[in-house]
């Protein structure tokens, strides 16, 4: 009996594996029509093209190549694209094949069929959606959801295509304003180090054969090149060895992430520039949730997440603890301390008034434009400090190693 009823058990885990078909038939009228689906087999496919009323003439399966990693800008652009089919009233199964076919990555292209496979299974396109929690969070899904029970799926769909969008354009501009100096200072280095391992050397070969006390400057520079000569396998190990080993502690711990929400809402001026993005976020998150239908306290359980920094989303959690009791969302906030005069200000206005949407994306739109100001002023500031910095090292270790030659001319005259 127990072997019985465990091989059920063990049948129902095994995953049927599925595949992408073409295929070509003629309906009812004799009208060509193709298309695509995917199934466990080509028998399955005619069975259910035949179920159609399809008089099936070929099914191929199609080669499916590895596609690059699907990003968010790829899940923006499908959000997009999905919209205005939509709204030019293209069915929603012929939209994703349509979107499907026309994505330049075999990754998304795969993941669009499969959603469209599990919602011609029976499904509703929130809990295809749910399936695939790596590329469609808990807002997106709520957001689908609220489209759906609304009946105003496309427009939903525009306001969330909007809302990432928006969060995209943050990103990059945050991405942006530390790239630059990130990438200075590692083509500094790269400079440096091969000054100090391959021509430092040379100079020191032609200074032995002066016999001359050579000046302190040189004498410093020449002991770091020997230095870098010798161990410059433990100097490059322990510089990348420590990023791989942060990068993965900060994947991994949860304790890591915190400490460095924490610090980089601390840091002079990028600091700054991180506390009004997650700020417009925030807000923009909330904003978008309320506008959809979306009851404040579940509109909270989204907004913590999208935030991106470990304060904020504690801060949320209160919040969202507060309000379900009965608390108003301004005092809520308040309570926090961690949001500025002119965010309560605009929140209260927006409850008295009942346009609490309108007003925070007010709000989002305010500090969007304080970091693209604050990105601009930073890009401006870091050029001719960079220049400073690297005048001064590069300068530094060329005068330091022609002061001898100096010296001897000098003597010579």
């Amino acid at each position: 009996m127990a072997t019985t009823t465990a091989r059920p058990a063990r049948q129902q885990q095994l995953k049927v594996k599925e595949y992408t078909y073409s295929w070509e038939g003629k309906d009812r009228n004799g009208k060509i029509i193709k298309g695509e689906s995917r199934a466990s087999g080509d028998a399955v496919i005619k069975t259910h093209l035949r179920r159609q009323g399809i008089n099936v003439i070929r099914v191929k399966r199609q080669r499916v190549s590895r596609g690059k990693r699907i990003t968010d800008e790829d899940i923006t652009m499908f959000t997009r694209q999905l919209s205005t089919m939509l709204k030019s009233g293209v069915p929603l199964l012929l939209s994703f094949d349509i979107v499907a076919k026309g994505h330049s990555n075999p990754s998304v292209t795969k993941l669009l069929l499969d959603i469209k496979a599990e919602i011609e299974s029976g499904s509703s396109m929130t809990q295809a959606f749910r399936k695939h929690p790596k590329y469609f969070d808990a807002l997106y899904c709520n957001l689908l959801q609220a489209g759906e029970q609304a009946g105003i799926l496309d427009t939903l769909l525009a306001r969330l295509a909007t809302y990432k969008e928006k969060m995209l354009s943050v990103k990059k501009k945050i991405k942006s304003a530390m790239f630059y100096p990130t990438a200075v200072i590692v083509a500094a280095f790269v400079i440096t180090a091969v000054i100090m391992i391959f021509v430092i050397p040379a100079f020191k070969d032609l200074f032995s054969s002066f016999g001359a006390d050579l000046p302190g400057p040189t004498l410093v520079v020449m002991a770091i090149s020997d230095y870098f000569v010798h161990y410059w396998w433990l100097i490059f190990g322990v510089i990348f060895g420590g990023f791989w080993s942060f990068m993965r502690l900060w994947r991994r711990s949860e304790v890591v992430q915190i400490a460095i929400d924490r610090w980089t809402l601390k840091l002079p001026i990028l600091g700054e520039i991180m506390r009004n993005s997650v700020l417009a976020r925030w807000s923009r998150t909330l904003s978008t949730m309320f506008a959809a239908g979306v009851p404040l306290v579940e509109s909270l359980e989204s907004v913590g997440g999208a935030s991106g920094n470990y304060i904020y989303r504690q801060a949320t959690r209160k919040i969202q603890t507060e309000v379900a009791t009965g608390t108003s969302l301004t005092s809520a906030m308040q309570n926090t301390n961690v949001f500025p005069n002119m965010v309560l200000q605009m929140t209260a206005i927006g409850e008295e008034s009942g346009a609490l949407d309108s007003m925070l994306g007010k709000v989002a739109d305010y500090y969007e434009e304080e970091v693209d100001n604050a990105v601009e002023a930073l890009s401006s500031l870091m050029e001719p400090v960079i220049m400073v910095v690297l005048g001064t090292l590069i300068g530094g270790l060329v005068v330091a190693m022609y002061l001898p030659i100096f010296k001897m001319g000098q003597a010579v005259g």
